[in-house]
């Protein structure tokens, strides 16, 4: 038994028991990545999969221990390797972080470039993804870190959630339209009124935009959605709707654009960075913890690592003060 094959093993399992693209993602032949599969369940006198034909069906009961395993083994074979480089004072590597389309177009290009200009070593890999799936790429071990939002608590899962800071939306509407024109902050009842542009997780029941609407017995139409707060902007500018969207998504270059204020009518979200228990980070992702969040010291941080997360972090700056500064 390798390394090799168990990490053959977790991507077949991640690409949906789909063989060509896990041997996309891993760099390897089809075949080749069939042949050290047999080898691998020819060695523990079991099989892993269900097999359909000569495609894979699904996972069989004896395989989803070994692949549970295997993902430990893995994970645990990266905190060896970032322990040696550390050691070592290596200041090149990748870090792999997961996140939404509105953090990385505007929350992450301040700390990303002053990352890769204390380490410009350190090729950086942003995988904009779904509010459902972000999580899913850190648990998964595809990614180092994950940066996602929620309105409630920190977010579901099995990691540790590092708040970085708070924010809220704003409605936004072109300078002509009738909401513009208002003295005062809408009202919900006013905003309802109109086809709504917004995030996709907008559509879900548990969202605080969907929970905000319903309180007030409010039934709003939403027209479009997208995971872009710049599409969101677009399909405002083209008259499809008034968009609701993250504070930071407004860009001095939104000039046409009127963003009227929404704390009162929405709660409040904030933003974690997410990181899996009893990992081991190299320096230069602490360094980007700190240089996104500057309020979470470095060994505060890895005290929540060592601890499985129980820390009390400082007051949680917000998107606002952030922007002042």
């Amino acid at each position: 038994m390798t390394l090799t094959q168990l990490r053959y093993l977790v991507a077949i399992a991640d690409a949906g028991l789909n063989i060509t693209l896990a041997a996309e993602r891993v760099h390897a032949t089809q075949p080749g990545l069939s042949k050290l599969l047999k080898q691998l369940e020819d060695e523990l006198g079991f099989q892993l999969f269900h097999r359909k034909g000569r495609s894979l069906d699904s996972i069989t009961h004896a395989g989803s221990h070994v692949l549970e395993r295997a993902r430990t083994i893995l994970a645990e074979a990266t905190n060896i390797r970032s322990i040696a480089a550390n050691l070592r004072n290596e200041s090149r590597g990748t870090l792999r972080v997961a996140t939404t389309h509105t953090q990385a177009r505007f929350a992450l290009p301040g700390a990303v470039a002053a990352l890769t200009r204390q380490y410009p070593q350190v090729s950086v890999h942003l995988l904009p993804s779904t509010d459902a799936d972000v999580i899913g790429l850190l648990e998964g071990g595809h990614v180092d870190l994950a940066i996602v939002s929620s309105s409630g608590g920190a977010p579901s899962g099995s990691g540790i959630a590092l708040p970085a800071y708070r924010w809220n939306r704003v409605a936004m509407v072109p300078h002509r339209h009738a909401l513009a024109r208002l003295e005062r902050p809408p009202t919900l009842d006013e905003l309802a009124a109109y086809p709504l542009v917004s995030y996709d997780s907008s559509l879900k029941p548990g969202s605080s935009l969907a929970r905000a609407f319903h309180a007030a017995n409010l039934h709003p139409q939403i027209a479009m959605t997208a995971s872009d707060a710049d599409l969101i902007k677009t399909y405002v500018r083209a008259g499809v709707g008034i968009g609701v969207l993250a504070e930071m998504a407004v860009q001095p270059g939104d000039q046409d654009l009127r963003a009227l204020p929404a704390d009162h009518l929405f709660a409040p979200c904030t933003t974690w960075i997410v990181l899996r228990k009893e990992s081991v980070l190299r320096e230069f992702a602490l360094e980007f913890i700190g240089l996104f969040a500057p309020q979470l010291e470095r060994r505060a941080v890895s005290r929540a690592l060592a601890s499985g997360g129980a820390t009390h972090w400082p007051a949680v700056p917000h998107w606002r003060e952030r922007a002042a500064d």
